[in-house]
This record gives structure tokens, C-alpha cells and sequence, in this order.
């Protein structure tokens, strides 16, 4: 669990948007964080304290007056027990409010008496958050080290279209485990690589692998959380781009090879995940091969380039790291494949131990020798991975 022991105070502002807060209480809590939700009056308008609690097992504070603190001094005594407050959704009076130092309720007070950092979700109106009134809010309290968190542009409760939405839950629990990573890797520039590729062999047959992509993902994932700024080459998979990841899409591996080709000189670390062909078809057909066309038809194979290798060639580029899917003498395949493609790190793995699956077992090698990973889920293996990288480059 991402946020095990964290202990955050959710603050819930009066907006339509305050039904997505319960749906992200839950998620930070299945994540581990310990939540205590705190919310305005307007917001008990939209909904209930008794939903916060439920989903919290907390009692859910509205007043700082409120009796059930001895000394009646909510706004002091829970900001201190937090690691975090994070306000979602921040309506634009919130915004306003907070910039102007008022403490005027509990949620306001206990913003402007806390010691613990503050991340806001605004949510409100198009006209509302481009009236250059909340611009100039926002504007101060980055200035003033607070995060915000969106909005995203879409679809409005009120039927206007624009920007002023909140994020969605799932989001924004990205950006609050982000905001508890340590940036290891700030300020590099990341490059990976994921998925399979898909050789042709006619318009709609192909040569391709079981590869899920969800390692580079999970990598990618962690990288970006990290601080870096990465770019994500992709091969087919089913599924989204991490949040903040720059995904290029490609399908065969020539179209993998120009674009990380195109980047690589630019990368500050390069990873290669991606289960490349290492062939592909030089006969390819115009049109859908027939059963009745005359025999079985003859497939003729060319090799692809080699990636990885290429990139650990070019002079002055980046630090390189490649994968080994073995299905046997995994320590003897890796370490040969590292020393043949001249990279400092390589992370190894049995087939039967994860191959597309969520959980992995992986050994990393490098000069130093082999350091074997504890069987764990890949978006754990992740952040492993990524902190033995930030080691060897000199940025823990």
C-alpha cells in the first residue's frame, strides 16, 4: 500500500463536486493513509457527514467549536497529527479565502494554523476559474508553496463545457502518492520503453509476444513519481499511459527503433522493457494471405535492430538498463546479455515467475554482482528498481 501510515486530513468544500471526495477517501484509505475528514458548511449541503464517517470509521468535524475536543482547539490539534491536508474539491471561496489568510470556520482556520504542507483540487465553474480574480489566487498560493492539483476541462454540472472540473478521484491519489515519493530522479529525463511489438505478415496477421507492457508501465509510473520527466514508447497494450507520461504509440520495431532513436541522445537514463522482436517478416503481403492461394505460404525472417544496444553505443548518451525474460540459467543469460550490449544495469526474471502477470520476481545485476528482489507486485518492483538506479547514477 502506497500511502501506509500516512495520516492525512481530507477537507471538503460545498460544491456538486464533493460526491467525488468520498469516492477518493476511499481510495486513500485503501491505499494505507489514515484520513480524518474535515468539512465546510456549505459542504454538507451536497453531502452528508455520515457518509465520511462511514467510509473513514472517523467522526467527521464541521466545527471549531466542536465539543468533542477538550481544549476547542480543532484547527491546532488536527493539523498537527497530519502529514497532510489535502482539500478536494477547493471551491473558489476556499481559494479566495485561503489567499486572504481568513478563518472564518474550522477547515479555514486549521489551513491558516497548520505546519504540514497543503495540496489543493479546485472545482467551480468555466467563468468562475478563468475570472481573473481566482487567476490571481491561484497564482499566489503557488506562490506561496501550496500544490494544486487541476482542475481538468470537460463537461460541467451546470451543462457548460470548459476548465473547472475536479479531477477524478483516481488522479488525484496519483498526484498525492507522487507528492510523498522522494524525488530521486528530479530534473532527469527518462526514456522507456514497453510492451510488445507486432511484425506484419499480411494486413491482419502478425508476429508478436505475450508481453502486457505492465512492467514499463509500472517503471514509467515510478519514474515520473520520482520526478523525472519521462517519455513512454509503447507497443500495443490495453490499457492507459501512467498520469504526467508522455506516451508515444508505435506497433513493429522499426517504428520502435526511429522513435527511441529520435530521443535517446536526449535521455538522461534509458529503459529498455519492451519485448522486441528480434525478427521480422521481409516478405510481407499486400493483401490477406488465402488457404486457397496455392500451399502453405513461405515466411521469409530478417533480423530487427537491436535497440538497446544502440543506445548504449551512442558517445556520451544515457545511463542504460535492459530486462532478460529467461525461462532458464537466468543469472548466466543476463549477465552474458549485459556484458554483449556494454550496459551497467540489467534486471533479470524467469518467465514462469511473472511473465505478463501483476507480480514479478526480479534480480538486478550489475557491476557489483546480483541483487535479487523480493517477489512483490511489479508496481513495487518499480520503485525498487528505480531507487537501485538514482544509486548508481549518484542521485540518492
Amino acid at each position: 500500500m502506497e500511502l501506509q501510515g500516512k495520516r492525512i486530513v481530507l477537507g471538503v468544500t460545498g460544491g456538486i463536486a464533493a460526491y467525488k471526495a468520498a469516492e477518493l477517501l476511499r481510495l486513500l484509505a485503501k491505499q494505507g493513509a489514515e484520513v480524518q475528514v474535515a468539512m465546510t458548511e456549505g459542504a454538507t449541503h451536497f453531502v452528508t457527514p455520515t457518509t465520511f464517517q462511514a467510509l473513514s470509521g472517523k467522526p467527521v468535524f464541521t466545527d471549531q467549536w466542536d465539543a468533542r475536543m477538550p481544549n476547542a482547539m480543532a484547527h491546532i490539534d488536527l493539523s498537527r497529527q497530519a502529514d497532510l491536508i489535502l482539500v478536494a474539491p477547493a471551491s473558489a471561496d476556499f481559494l479566495a479565502r485561503t489567499v486572504h489568510g481568513l478563518a472564518d470556520d474550522l477547515l479555514a482556520t486549521m489551513v491558516l494554523a497548520r505546519d504540514c504542507p497543503l495540496l489543493v483540487a479546485p472545482a467551480m465553474n468555466r467563468q468562475m476559474w478563468e475570472n481573473p480574480a481566482t487567476q490571481r489566487n491561484v497564482a499566489q498560493l503557488r506562490a506561496d508553496g501550496i500544490g494544486i492539483l487541476g482542475p481538468a476541462s470537460g463537461e460541467q454540472a451546470c451543462g457548460e463545457v470548459g476548465a473547472g472540473r475536479m479531477l477524478e478521484p483516481e488522479e488525484i491519489l496519483e498526484d498525492v502518492v507522487s507528492f510523498f515519493t522522494p524525488k530521486l530522479l528530479a530534473g532527469k529525463r527518462v526514456l522507456i520503453t514497453a510492451g510488445p511489438t507486432f511484425e506484419a505478415i499480411d494486413p491482419v496477421r502478425g508476429i508478436t509476444n505475450l508481453s502486457s507492457g505492465r512492467m514499463g508501465y509500472a517503471l514509467a509510473r515510478a519514474a515520473r513519481q520520482a520526478g523525472a520527466a519521462v517519455t513512454l514508447v509503447s507497443g500495443p497494450v490495453g490499457f492507459g499511459p501512467p498520469q504526467g507520461v508522455d506516451r508515444i504509440n508505435v506497433m513493429s520495431a522499426l517504428e520502435m527503433h526511429a522513435a527511441v532513436m529520435a530521443r535517446a541522445a536526449a535521455s538522461d537514463i534509458f529503459i529498455g522493457v519492451a519485448a522486441v522482436a528480434d525478427y521480422r517478416v521481409a516478405n510481407v503481403a499486400e493483401h490477406k494471405l488465402k488457404k486457397d492461394c496455392g500451399g502453405i505460404p513461405s515466411i521469409e525472417l530478417i533480423e530487427n535492430p537491436d535497440i538497446l544496444a544502440e543506445v548504449a553505443a551512442l558517445p556520451g548518451g544515457p545511463f542504460c538498463v535492459g530486462f532478460a525474460a529467461e525461462s532458464r540459467n537466468l543469472e548466466e543469460y543476463a549477465q552474458a546479455k549485459r556484458r554483449k550490449k556494454n550496459i551497467p544495469l540489467i534486471a533479470g526474471n524467469l518467465i514462469q515467475d511473472g511473465f505478463g502477470g501483476d507480480d514479478n520476481r526480479l534480480i538486478l545485476f550489475d557491476d557489483k554482482g546480483m541483487h535479487p528482489l523480493n517477489p512483490a507486485p511489479k508496481s513495487v518492483l518499480a520503485r525498487q528498481l528505480i531507487e537501485h538506479i538514482a544509486h548508481l547514477t549518484g542521485k540518492d
